[in-house]
C-alpha cells in the first residue's frame, strides 16, 4: 500500500508521528528517507515523544552517536542515523540484531544495503509548496495504514 499525505505545517508532521505510534509494535521498521532538511529527525522526534506519552521527552539526534535507545511501553525503540555510515558493515558494533527486537527508526536506511528489512513502513518525506510544509509518502505495513489519512 502506498499512501500520499500532505503534511502542512510542524503539527500536521507531529500528528502524522502519533498515529504511527499507535500502530507500531515491537518487530517494526520505519525508514526515514528524504534529502537533508525533509524532516526525518523531526518525524522520529516526534515518534518517540508519542510513543512514550512525553511530549517533552529530550530526543537529541542521533547523527553523531549513530543510534539513541529509548524504552518505551511497548517495549525498547532504537532512532538510527546511519549518515555516516558507508554500508550495513558498521551495524553489528550498533547493535543491529538486538535492535530489531525492538521498534527501530532509521534515517538515511539506504545505507542498510541487504540488511533493509522487506517488510518495514518507508516513509520518503519531500519540501512542500511552502517553507514549513512536507509531502510524506507511506509505502508498506500492509492492512495497518488504513485511516491513517482521516
Amino acid at each position: 500500500m502506498t499512501l500520499t499525505l500532505p503534511l502542512d505545517d510542524e503539527a500536521a508532521t507531529v500528528a502524522l508521528a502519533a498515529k504511527l505510534a499507535k500502530r507500531a509494535r515491537p518487530g517494526d521498521a520505519i525508514l526515514l528517507e528524504g534529502p537533508l532538511g525533509a524532516g526525518k529527525s523531526a518525524l522520529a522526534r516526534a515518534f518517540l515523544r508519542a510513543a512514550c506519552g512525553d511530549p517533552g521527552l529530550e530526543v537529541p539526534s542521533p547523527t553523531f552517536t549513530l543510534v539513541q535507545s529509548y524504552d518505551l511501553p511497548a517495549g525498547p525503540a532504537f532512532h538510527f542515523d546511519l549518515w555516516r555510515l558507508d554500508g550495513p558493515a558498521g551495524l553489528d558494533e550498533l547493535g543491529w540484531e538486538e535492535a530489531r527486537e525492538g521498534i527501530c527508526l532509521i534515517e538515511w536506511p539506504d545505507r542498510l544495503g541487504a540488511l533493509r528489512p522487506a517488510d518495514a513502513l518507508a516513509i520518503t518525506l519531500a519540501p512542500g509548496a511552502t517553507e514549513f510544509s512536507r509531502v510524506a509518502t507511506l509505502t508498506g505495513w500492509d492492512g495497518r495504514l488504513e485511516g491513517l489519512a482521516a
